[in-house]
């Protein structure tokens, strides 16, 4: 299974290296949907990577996908790649078959509801869907009069868009009306056991941990390549105490990020466990802001040119880091959870953070 997934991530980082340059990230950034990077991706099964081999996926473990998440964002994928990954195997969790295409999540939560009403219509609005447009499918936590949750495959072309935006990446983020939207039996399962009060906001918030992490890593190397190669005053500018203390500075709070990542893959499921996931969201949030601005930093007036790649990278962790909710967001969660858990609670929920500890 090692010599598998080592397999899986050299192919997928050759995939991308080969697939990804300036001219395709340019024509991202102008809203061309890359199609051909898309048929790349789906042939090397990269969108049913978190499904079960016996269902038709390529079954990997959770840290493998999450560094097959963090690659992406290091070649600064402009695809809802992880998006399609976590709705596959949310789906598949749920008892669905496999689904076709890309697919977005919707990201509610319980303060922003979608309900589910007599004869499988759809009520609410979901706000800043990520490629809403560019994405045939989109997967929603609907809950029934009873409260009981639902998992909903939407197809975008029934639902419509309030609102029209680009984040600082010039990703595009749509607000979705799905007022009115009917769904056949097949498109709505009951949720999976790992889906908690706030339903997929955890899983998108996982996503945005592992890529903010491969956006950073992305950043280190320009700036320590940067650094070593521009020559000042007869020295590599990385021989300067001053450049020195940044990047030990910015490879710290990558250091931290990194290991707050990787406390997700401890469970069977990318964002399953609530509590792990707010503390990676927040850290990796924090991490990001310092580990770009210090990347620029370094490079100085070079770094903010549109010729030099490192705006690819910076851009996207400006906006990655609001998304799923920001740093007070969560850290307002793991303020509520260690509030219930009381001071006795406290430490086990540090050190055992058992997986069925439940959502925030």
């Amino acid at each position: 299974m090692e010599d598998m997934s080592a397999i899986v991530l050299e192919q997928a980082d050759r995939l991308f290296a080969q697939h990804i340059d300036r001219k395709v990230l340019s024509a991202a950034d102008a809203g061309q949907w890359p199609d051909a990077l898309w048929s790349a991706v789906e042939d090397a099964g990269l969108p049913l990577a978190l499904v079960a081999e016996m269902k038709g996926g390529v079954g990997l473990a959770s840290d493998v996908a999450a560094n097959l998440i963090r690659r992406s964002a290091f070649h600064s994928v402009p695809l809802p790649l992880a998006e399609t990954m976590i709705a596959n195997a949310l789906w598949s969790d749920a008892g669905g078959e496999v689904i076709a295409g890309a697919v977005t999540l919707a990201p509610v939560n319980s303060q922003d509801r979608i309900t589910l009403a007599s004869g499988a219509t759809l009520q609410g609005t979901a706000r800043h869907v990520a490629w809403a447009k560019q994405a045939p499918t989109a997967l929603v936590l609907a809950q029934d009069s009873g409260g009981k949750g639902f998992l909903c495959r939407v197809p975008t072309d029934r639902t419509r868009s309030n609102k029209t935006r680009r984040n600082v990446a010039y990703e595009p983020r749509e607000d979705v009306d799905f007022n009115g939207v009917q769904l056949s039996a097949s498109d709505v399962l009951p949720a999976p056991s790992c889906l908690g009060a706030d339903g997929l906001m955890p899983f998108g918030a996982a996503i945005r941990v592992q890529q903010m992490i491969g956006g950073m890593e992305r950043c280190m190397e320009y700036a320590l390549s940067y650094a070593n190669e521009r020559v000042q005053f007869g020295r590599p500018i990385a021989k300067f105490q001053a450049i020195q203390h940044m990047l030990a500075i910015a490879a710290g709070h990558f250091a931290a990020a990194s290991a707050a990542g990787d406390a997700l893959t401890e469970s069977p499921r990318l964002g399953e466990e609530a509590f792990a996931v707010a503390i990676a969201k927040s850290r990796c949030g924090e991490a990001a802001g310092q580990v770009a601005a210090l990347c620029h930093q370094v490079h100085g007036a070079m770094g903010f040119t549109q010729e030099h790649p490192l705006h690819y990278a910076t851009r996207r962790l400006w906006s990655w880091r609001d998304e799923w909710g920001a740093e007070p967001w969560w850290q307002e969660k793991i303020g509520r959870m260690i509030c219930e858990q009381g001071g006795e609670g406290f430490w086990p929920l540090l050190v055992d953070r058992p997986a069925t500890a439940g959502a925030i």
